[in-house]
């Protein structure tokens, strides 16, 4: 993996971003208003919306950004751009580290959505839910932000939460590395 080859590779897909309004207004625009949205879906309700408003605002562009750089892997593969980034000497992660989208967002994210505790708390869940849930990323990652936005201090629950997102991230990245096949002309 190089660094530059990475920057040069993110530079070129920001680039393509900055052309295109709709994703512009994808990242930018769409999670603002789905946070207004639910802040009035629980209009009356203000200890709900506090309890669950803080995470998603980290889970709602966590969202857009996998649809955004699931719809970019797609643009690249039907022009032809990534098959001649693979035919570079990139390596697997320098392309990954930009599109580190999983295209099985409703077999992957929809389910951690379910069982993190956004919804419904973890403890009051089926006992079989309860453990799988300890097992998904988007479990700690809940965690964290409903944490970094309470009122209590801080503690080292934080740090480990924000760990197994990292070591989660980076498992994601080189099981795609993996998986990611090099097509030569």
């Amino acid at each position: 993996m190089s660094v530059r080859v990475t920057l040069a590779t993110a530079q070129r897909v920001l680039w393509q971003i900055r052309h295109d309004p709709r994703t512009i207004a994808l990242l930018l625009v769409v999670p603002a208003l789905l946070l207004v949205l639910l802040r009035y879906v629980f209009d009356g309700r203000e200890a709900v919306f506090q309890s669950i408003g803080a995470p998603l605002c980290g889970l709602f562009p966590f969202i857009v950004m996998f649809l955004i750089t699931s719809i970019t892997m797609l643009r690249e593969r039907t022009t032809g751009t990534l098959e001649r980034l693979m035919s570079l000497p990139l390596a697997k992660l320098d392309l990954l580290a930009e599109f580190q989208a999983v295209q099985f967002m409703p077999a992957l994210i929809f389910p951690q959505l379910l069982l993190c505790g956004l919804f419904v708390d973890r403890s009051a869940m089926a006992s079989v839910l309860y453990w799988i849930s300890w097992a998904l990323p988007l479990t700690y990652a809940y965690d964290a932000l409903a944490r970094a936005t309470a009122i209590a201090p801080l503690d080292g629950r934080l740090a480990v939460d924000a760990l197994v997102v990292a070591a989660c991230t980076l498992g994601a990245l080189a099981l795609g590395a993996l998986t990611l096949r090099r097509r030569t002309a």
